[in-house]
């Protein structure tokens, strides 16, 4: 199968091929073809599979036979829940379109929206937005929705995560009805089915992977260590292993950048991205470490969601996290493609509950991996959390349960995405 025997025409085919891609992976040749036939769909794929080229090309391709927009109007719009998705969804939008008139830009919040409003005067072919900034522009009328002919919701079950269905809801009734409508998430829950239900009209389902299933090409270590110790764990591996470079998952912001500074005290470059860094912050965290100038990149799950680096070798649960299917896309970072990649996680006493939530949800359980000097001492101190450490826990912010509206969080929504 190749990319040739899937529809696309001549010029995207330049332009997949000059990003060094031969072959499409399942997603793409499911869902590629549908697309193209302007049907709406329903996919189910883990993260790391190439489902962002699965809905970009084609709809690329049908916006390209179109008429320019005008001003203030939009052909097509991409919804995703965090400002890095954004920014990787349009990088991959620009490298596709580079050899046809496609018009498009991602607009988040963390930054001005004046120049924002300015992008749109000229109108876009596609929009790729997060949800708060969305609204926000509409409500001071720099956006029309009246042209719009596609819409893609990415990463829909993060969306229902971050607390954002009254949002998507309230975009869906600015929307036109008549349009074409894609869904791609990682999991297919009861909600989303609900979401999707009102959404979509007789969607075509493409499901790729089971539910929460991780990713074959990830191999999984488990270290067990005492709490007080995972830094020098850490530090101790990064240099054993000689790893180029490393993703690594924080529970919390602080802790985030606490572990930072160990490490650069440890003569290890790192660097830190989450909710409260200023945009500018966090553009510049990941481009050093997509570069190489930055060898370990800490981050929290929200900062997480949009982490797209080729061939990234490793990537470490600092803290294993308080929602088990977040394990599932933490480790999605690595082994994407096709890729082999490498899942660690330190684990400590009191980490037992989420162990045993993240058992369940991927249905193995893991054969702890003691480090030679490293081994944890008989009984962690009961009771022992992140609130001892920090003096209160202070989450990232804590995912909401699916469908809880958004209103309830209100405090973290200029965090989330504005």
């Amino acid at each position: 199968m190749s990319f040739g025997s899937l529809g696309l025409c001549d010029a995207l085919l330049k332009s997949v091929s000059e990003q060094g891609y031969t072959t499409p992976s399942p997603i793409q040749t499911e869902a590629i073809p549908v697309v193209l036939s302007q049907r709406d769909v329903m996919a189910v794929a883990h993260t790391g599979t190439g489902k962002t080229a699965g809905f970009t090309l084609p709809m690329i391709q049908l916006l390209s036979g179109g008429p320019s927009p005008q001003a203030q109007y939009v052909r097509a719009l991409v919804i995703t829940p965090t400002r890095e998705l954004a920014a990787q969804v349009a990088e991959s939008v620009q490298n596709y379109s580079r050899h046809m008139n496609i018009r498009s830009a991602a607009l988040f919040g963390g930054v001005r929206i004046e120049p924002q409003i300015a992008q749109l005067q000229g109108g876009l072919d596609v929009l790729i937005a997060t949800p708060g900034r969305l609204i926000d522009l509409y409500n001071q009328q720099a956006i029309n929705f009246e042209q719009l002919e596609i819409l893609v919701l990415d990463e829909a079950d993060r969306m229902l995560d971050l607390g954002f269905v009254d949002d998507i809801r309230r975009i869906q009734m600015l929307l036109p009805s008549q349009r074409q409508t894609l869904m791609f998430s990682a999991t297919f829950s009861t909600e989303i089915q609900s979401l999707a239900g009102g959404m979509l009209n007789n969607p075509l389902l493409i499901e790729m992977a089971a539910t929460n299933s991780t990713v074959d090409t990830v191999k999984q270590i488990m270290h067990p260590v005492d709490k007080a110790r995972k830094s020098e764990v850490l530090i101790h591996l990064i240099r054993k292993n000689k790893w180029p470079q490393v993703l690594v998952f924080s529970r919390t912001k602080k802790g985030a950048d606490s572990l930072v500074g160990e490490l650069g005290n440890a003569g290890i470059s790192a660097d830190s991205i989450h909710a409260n860094r200023t945009q500018h912050a966090r553009t510049r965290a990941l481009a050093g470490f997509r570069n190489g100038n930055v060898v370990v990149l800490v981050a929290t799950d929200i900062a997480a969601r949009g982490i797209d680096v080729n061939q990234l070798p490793c990537v470490v649960n600092f803290n294993l996290p308080y929602v088990a299917e977040d394990y599932v896309h933490r480790i999605g970072r690595t082994g994407r493609a096709g890729n082999v990649g490498l899942a660690v996680s330190l684990f400590s006493e009191d980490e037992s509950k989420q162990l045993q939530a993240i058992e369940r949800v991927i249905g193995r359980q893991f054969a702890g991996d003691i480090i030679p000097g490293f081994a944890p001492s008989k009984k962690a101190k009961a009771g022992s959390s992140d609130d001892e450490e920090y003096g209160h826990f202070e989450p990232d912010p804590k995912p909401q349960r699916r469908g809880q509206s958004r209103k309830k969080i209100k405090r973290d929504r200029f965090v989330l995405d504005d």
